[in-house]
């Protein structure tokens, strides 16, 4: 493992550099003055999290070729599960919800606690609804529903519902809640979201996993987006599909028992959890008090504990529901923003790994880069906008190679999925044929220089905030579809739309030939507020699930399980597929 992190960091280490020397070329016209140098240092900024997914999915694409299992690959373990091996250990499954539609969390659980049954495991399982609503009326309808599924599971499968009044610590703190009451009576415990589903295959065979090894802490599953009918969630959940593989694969070759904790569908053991992943409360600085992304610093304390802390990249068998709109996509991003910069202070913590730390310093960076490619794009502008010509500010052959590459590592995950989906005709069937996979790639990638920008000055406007004392909660989300008021998009994205134009008016006034460069990073801003509109509105949600703009694999060939949650997405599909037989 010290040679594939050492090959990495190489790897790494020499792109970083070949990227500055190349940014240092683009900008050389006329010497480099300070602008110049603040340009070259924010663009240093971008570099490590770009870098980090191209090699990532550079690795988990010869992986994904070569390998004969690509999954066994990276966590051995997993070739020596058949998948009738008995489980032996109890195992607590906790399902935190905070104020959300009991019906809509009981037609995720359902089939699952089934499928455990039908296995002849449930014996071994008892699921804990662990609630933190302080909405009275929901809260009400919560006791009634999940009492009433205990009630029918009586004899078979254990469920428990619990309500917490105050919600301290906030998810962190609702499973510390049942460790300090229940954790003694289980082995190991399976977390989930409210808008998490996974099947009772992925629960067992990551269960079966964790029980050949008495060091493995944190057993991680791959999870994709559920088939949705909202049109923005569908283009997305199709880029994730993609992206979510390679990288994964490629992290897992390098980070090996330090592997990620994304905080649910995954499987933990509770006695070095409990002992060990306690988190601190900071009463002071930027971002204090309790941790909100809670999930990767309790993977660095399972691994300074001694425990390896795993991914098992397998897709097919683990799903989340992803926000329905930009504006609540924007929302749950912010939370994780401010939950990331409360991982600074833990960087020197005493006992961690180099590679926890590594994964600390990258999840700050993935947040930190977004102001640093805002400044970039206003300095460029007004250093364009100043200059007699682009060309005395930058040079066109070393600019356009730049943008080449930065484009080529921004896309490699997506890019080496793709790759290796046209690779393999079964796959390509799975995303409707090549025609409609590559009309569904094209898609997304414009739809991804459209968001991210988006995104990148919502954390530069969060994080300046930040700084002075603004704060986010642990906020609810609205899961169904729903339309975006013109005038929610607006009081939401004003700032957005004002930066993207004022870019183009600039240079529109100044030099117009630099429009077509500048839209890499101005163009989302500059549509935000129409790009938030109509990606929100259910009937051209509903017309993409029909014709297969985003179509995932199981819209065409749906596994048993998720038949049965009669998702919509998948009934649109069927529906499509029967009328053109």
């Amino acid at each position: 493992m010290t040679g594939r992190r050492a090959l990495f960091a190489v790897l790494s280490v020499t792109t970083f550099a070949g990227s500055l020397w190349l940014m240092a070329l683009a900008l050389s016209p006329g010497g480099l003055s300070v602008l110049d140098l603040t340009i070259f240092v924010l663009f240093a900024m971008t570099l490590p999290w770009m870098i980090i997914g191209f090699w990532n999915a550079v690795i988990g694409f010869l992986i994904m070729r070569l390998a004969p299992d690509a999954s066994a690959a990276v966590v051995p373990l997993a070739s020596h599960v058949r998948g009738n091996e008995p489980v032996t250990a109890s195992t607590a499954i906790l399902l935190c919800v905070r104020n959300e539609v009991p019906e809509r969390i009981i037609r995720n659980l359902e089939p699952m606690i089934a499928g455990i049954a039908a296995a002849g495991a449930a014996g071994k399982f008892h699921v804990y609804v662990l609630s933190d609503t302080d909405n009275a009326g929901i809260a009400r309808l919560e006791e009634a529903r999940f009492n009433a599924l205990g009630e029918q599971w009586r004899g078979r499968i254990a469920v428990t519902y619990r309500r917490r009044e105050v919600n301290t610590g906030y998810k962190a703190g609702n499973i510390r809640d049942f460790c300090e009451r229940w954790g003694g009576q289980h082995e190991f415990a399976v977390t989930l979201d409210a808008d998490s589903f996974m099947t009772a295959d992925a629960i067992l065979r990551l269960v079966r996993i964790i029980q050949l090894d008495p060091k493995l802490g944190i057993l991680q599953g791959l999870v994709v987006g559920l088939p949705s009918t909202s049109a923005f969630a569908r283009i997305f959940q199709f880029g994730m599909r993609l992206g979510m593989r390679s990288y994964t694969i490629g992290a897992a070759w390098w980070q090996g028992d330090c592997g990620p904790y994304w905080g649910h569908n995954a499987v933990i053991r509770l006695a070095p959890f409990i002992a060990h992943c306690q988190l601190p409360v900071s009463k002071s600085g930027m971002a204090g008090g309790h941790i909100l992304s809670h999930d990767q610093l309790e993977a660095v304390l399972m691994r300074r504990a001694g425990y390896d802390v795993r991914v098992l990249p397998e897709d097919g068998f683990n799903w989340e529901e992803n926000p329905p709109t930009l504006i609540e996509f924007i929302r749950r991003d912010l939370r994780w923003c401010q939950g990331n910069m409360q991982y600074w202070r833990f960087l020197v913590m005493p006992g961690l790994k180099a590679v926890s730390r590594c994964q600390l310093g990258i999840a700050i960076l993935m947040f930190i880069g977004s102001p640093a490619w805002i400044g970039m794009l206003v300095l460029s502008t007004l250093a364009v906008a100043f200059a007699g010509t682009p060309a005395d500010f930058v040079r066109a052959d070393a600019g356009v190679a730049l943008i080449a590459l930065v484009l080529v590592m921004w896309f490699a995950p997506m890019i080496a999925s793709a790759l290796d989906i046209y690779l393999r005709a079964d796959m390509r069937r799975g995303f409707g044929g090549a025609a409609l996979f590559t009309i569904n790639f094209a898609i997304e990638l414009v739809y991804s220089v459209l968001l991210c920008p988006v995104m990148w000055f919502g954390h530069t406007i969060f994080l300046t905030g930040l700084m002075f004392g603004r704060e986010i909660g642990w906020i609810g989300q609205t899961r169904d579809d729903h339309a975006v008021p013109l005038s929610l998009a607006v009081s939401n994205l004003w700032p957005h739309t004002l930066l993207g134009w004022s870019v183009i008016g600039v240079l529109a006034m100044t030099h117009p030939s630099a429009i077509p460069y500048a839209l890499f990073l101005a163009g989302g801003p500059a549509l935000s507020i129409p790009f938030a509109v109509l990606t929100a509105l259910p009937p051209v949600g509903a017309m993409f699930a029909r014709i297969g703009i985003g179509r995932l694999p199981e819209e065409i060939d749906p596994p048993a399980a998720l038949r049965t949650l009669a998702l919509p997405a998948i009934e649109l599909a069927a529906a499509h597929q029967r009328s053109a037989a």
